[in-house]
């Protein structure tokens, strides 16, 4: 999945999430481009990681830095999910 369709994945998944508002692909563009940058500038993720910080998104996984470069910890649901040991 490229980033287009990404954008394009969270737009339509925002029309059902209840609140009956859908957020513009340019909303979620600018979002995305936020939180994990652009070539032109580093996002909010990258920020905390060159400050020493560790980057935790819930049951999805850790960002943290190790050795200079970024790390990625995935989360026990995460994990689960892709073994297909949900219910």
């Amino acid at each position: 999945m490229d980033k287009s369709q990404l954008v394009s994945t969270t737009t339509d998944e925002t029309a059902g999430d209840g609140s009956g508002r859908r957020l513009a692909p340019e909303e979620v563009e600018r979002v995305l481009d936020t939180v994990f940058g652009t070539m032109d500038r580093p996002g909010v993720i990258a920020g905390a990681l060159r400050e020493g910080e560790t980057v935790t998104l819930g049951s999805f996984g850790s960002f943290h830095g190790q050795n200079g470069t970024a790390a990625f910890r995935p989360g026990k649901a995460l994990t689960e999910y892709l073994h297909d040991e949900t219910g």
